[in-house]
């Protein structure tokens, strides 16, 4: 019963880049398989998978969907997955838990970054995948001729079992290679009639025919011995071998359709089914005993010992946390515990749920070949393994996604003063590559994310699930002051208004001091001529009026003060009047010991095609950076490189034009430097004009 259970699972998932309909392809499936009564349509807001408000709103998938439907006495959970950059974190850390995928193309748009990313993705996890030319009633009629540069990008070997039946407004079904078989389809219903190949087309699809068995014969060693000797070949002995190739990722099937015509969907569905694995085909999952530290592999198997693989988190602001899991081995049921081998703690299986659209169907048991949720677990978030105590095992870590663009968030009210990190700690559960800090130096909340849509995207889910609005700003950069030469001078309080009055004197040296060194003071007063109870006072003065600098308000670094002569009034002297004699003294110095500004520098590494790189390098010249060196990878170019931050806290959208969305980047803070005399001038007037907007009137 076991194998049978298994058997007859299939965890699919869709991927390919935003564009290609995916999410239309997944709609078709669930129509034509019976799960749902009419076909979902993201163009109006009826997709059963791209059901969150903001995607309604922007047309595109922002989370990875699931929703199951039955075919052929199987079931098949559909894994629907966003295609665009400023989302693709969530494709590549959901692939995991995919048994086989199909491969959205779209050959008349060609390919963008996210679709060869999505395929080393992959690659990487050892998917085994169908290729499905989507959108046939737009396509010319040279769809078959234009895949090979598409496969070649791809460095794929793909095998077409299908060739169209005209294409664009004549598009009107398939031919089944392998069966030679027709599949014609009337209107836009989903009737077909099987039937012979048109005469037009009997040749090339004969020639079509030919060249897949030798694609096959490549692949199979058996195959090509049988093939070579003129042997015949029946459909299944051809599908069987078919099917091995293809789970062994030798070739990749491809398959033609248009899905919101719904031609060629069951056709793929039944591909499906004769050439991606069950679960209990996949390949044994390795993972590390956390114990021991040692290698350990677990077979996809309801007879093995209980391990899964949370991949993915969702955040309801009614129903709480949802902890969305691959079931890898064994079975778990409600009420059981479990052992979280990330934390080294114990875990209670509560309500469990199986996730269909945006419905959740519960559950009591859940079983290798799976992908269920777990409802308000204590102490579990995504990449976390759960296992059988007794058998521990902990499977490797999800992919980390660094943010790429960043803005200055100024909560509207009050009230969204609290709200705002509240519920966006709540969606960072939920999304980790959205990044919240406060910048200690411009006291900013400053948000972080994949890209200008991410971000905007986030504002959005904050006001609608947490009632919490914002108004996003470009950060500060956080520039510093410091001095490039030496001086000294008085700082001296003297007030006198009825009564005790305020007396402190100062004379300070500044000096600077050697990068990163940040904040010296030298106590040289000899012969009381200030009190030893005061110079503490006199300390505290300085480092007050160096955290508001001198020259445009930025804090000051790397200075040496020395204390060396001052004087004192019995009566009128106290702390007070010493703290605010050594913070005058301070500023009256460093007026005249050459006070400059400097700004942060930022190592960059930037990862574009070769054709872009002339582009690319002249670009970040253009914003003062220093090129490092280059390194090679593939067809790619890494530029390393030291940039100021100030001309790169909108780098993303400028690289993405640059390189037609085929660059990224990494970039980090490394140093701080002088900022060029002629920018400096402009940064000084800006915080002059900031602190006249910020002080209040005067009545």
């Amino acid at each position: 019963m076991a194998g049978t259970e298994l058997q007859n699972l299939r965890i699919l998932g869709i991927l390919g880049q935003g564009g290609s309909g995916k999410t239309s392809l997944a709609e078709a499936m669930l129509f034509t398989g019976g799960a749902t009564q009419r076909l979902g349509r993201v163009q109006d807001g009826t997709s059963v998978f791209d059901h969150e408000p903001e995607e309604i709103k922007h047309q595109v998938s922002i989370s990875t969907a699931f929703q199951s439907l039955p075919w052929k006495k199987h079931s098949l959970t559909l894994v629907d997955t966003p295609g665009y950059a400023a989302f693709l974190a969530d494709s590549i850390n959901c692939a995991r838990a995919f048994g086989g995928a199909i491969f959205v193309l779209n050959p008349s748009v060609g390919l963008r970054v996210e679709s060869e990313r999505l395929w080393a993705t992959a690659n990487a996890n050892e998917i085994c995948r169908l290729l499905f030319v989507n959108k046939m009633d737009h396509e010319e009629a040279d769809a078959v001729e234009r895949m090979e540069p598409l496969l070649s990008r791809l460095d794929a070997k793909g095998v077409h079992l299908q060739l169209p039946i005209g294409a664009g407004g004549e598009f009107k079904g398939v031919v089944d290679l392998p069966s030679m078989k027709a599949y014609l389809y009337e209107g836009s219903g989903g009737k077909f009639s099987e039937t012979e190949i048109p005469a037009d087309l009997r040749a090339t699809a004969e020639d079509m025919r030919r060249q897949l068995m030798d694609s096959v014969a490549e692949a199979d060693d058996g195959f090509l011995e049988k093939y070579l000797d003129g042997g015949e070949f029946s459909l299944e002995e051809l599908k069987q071998t078919i099917r091995e190739a293809t789970r062994q990722r030798k070739i990749f099937p491809i398959f033609y359709g248009s899905a919101t015509h719904l031609i060629g969907i069951p056709q793929l569905l039944e591909a499906v089914l004769d050439y991606l694995p069950a679960p209990r085909e996949e390949a044994e999952l390795e993972g590390t005993n956390p114990i021991t530290r040692e290698v350990e592999r677990r077979a996809h198997d309801l007879g093995a010992p209980f391990s899964a693989y949370v991949f993915k988190t969702l955040v309801d602001p009614f129903a709480g946390k949802l902890s969305v899991m691959r079931v890898i081995s064994g079975r778990i049921s409600s009420d059981e515990t479990c052992y979280n081998a990330n934390k080294q703690s114990k875990e209670k299986i509560g309500h469990m749920f199986r996730l269909e659209g945006k419905k959740q169907d519960a559950i009591k048991e859940a079983r290798a070949g799976e992908i269920v949720a777990a409802a308000k677990l204590k102490d579990v978030s995504s990449g976390d393994t759960l296992c059988d105590e007794r058998a521990p095992i902990q499977y490797p870590l999800p992919v980390h996604f660094s943010p790429v663009i960043s803005f200055a968030l100024e909560p509207k009210s009050k009230a969204d003063e609290e709200k705002v990190p509240q519920g966006l700690h709540r969606m960072m559960e939920e999304d980790p590559t959205i990044d919240l800090h406060r910048d200690e130096e411009t006291r900013d909340f400053i948000l972080s994310g994949m890209g200008q849509q991410h971000i905007e995207i986030i504002v959005e889910k904050l006001k609608r699930k947490y009632s919490a609005e914002v108004i996003l700003k470009a950060p500060k950069v956080p520039y510093k002051e410091t001095i490039r030469g030496a001086a000294s001078a008085q700082g001296k309080l003297k007030k006198q208004s009825g009564g005790r009055g305020q007396y402190g004197d100062t004379w300070l040296k500044v000096e600077p001091l050697p990068h990163g060194k940040g904040f010296e003071f030298v106590d040289q007063i000899v012969g009381g001529a200030i009190p030893r109870n005061y110079i503490p006072a006199v300390e505290k003065g300085i480092k007050e009026a160096m955290t508001g600098g001198v020259v445009a308000g930025y804090p000051m670094v790397d200075v040496r003060v020395t204390l060396y002569d001052g004087s004192y009034h019995d009566v009128d002297s106290s702390d007070m009047a010493f703290k605010i004699a050594g913070s005058m003294g301070f500023k009256n110095a460093v007026e005249k010991a050459k006070p400059v500004i400097l700004e942060p520098i930022m190592t960059m590494e930037v990862t574009v095609p070769d054709e872009c790189m002339g582009d690319v390098i002249g670009d970040l010249n253009s914003r003062r950076g220093k090129v490092l060196g280059m390194d090679t990878n593939g067809h790619t170019q890494v530029i390393k490189s030291r940039v100021p931050m100030s001309e790169v806290l909108k780098y993303a959208p400028d690289l993405r034009s640059l390189t037609s969305g085929r660059g990224e980047f990494h970039m980090e803070f490394s140093h701080y430097e002088e900022l060029p005399a002629h920018l400096a001038e402009r940064v000084i007037k800006e915080a002059k004009a900031q602190t006249k907007t910020e002080q209040p009137s005067q009545h």
